[in-house]
């Protein structure tokens, strides 16, 4: 399964990005870090990733969104995870990204905050 991407505005300046399927080396996500510019220059400045239905997910992947928290941060805003769990969550887990992005269990909690 290729991996599919959409989101929406949920509430004013926070967008959810909602991805399902493989998130690994190739053209798949390689937008991702492009998407985030082009929300922040829409002011959108608060991003969450909705990570509940990705499959898998790789290094490649994992960089996707270290590039896009950086661009995010720089732009005074916050990146929020999902819905990642079991083998998707310990990817973040073992190179101590899960506290760097803070995660939440799902997306409405994520829009909480």
């Amino acid at each position: 399964m290729s991996l599919e991407i959409s989101h929406k505005e949920v509430a004013p300046g926070i967008v959810l990005v909602t991805l399902a399927g493989k998130l690994m080396l190739g053209s798949d996500g390689a937008d991702i870090p492009d998407r985030v510019d082009e929300f922040l220059r829409e002011g959108k400045k608060i991003v969450i990733f909705d990570l509940s239905g990705v499959t898998t997910i790789d290094s490649t992947g994992i960089g996707r969104f270290i590039a896009s928290f950086n661009k995010i941060v720089n732009a005074g805003g916050e990146m929020r995870m999902a819905g990642a769990t079991g083998h998707l969550f310990q990817s973040f887990h073992i190179s101590l990204l899960d506290q760097v992005f803070p995660f939440f269990d799902t997306a409405e909690d994520a829009l909480r905050g």
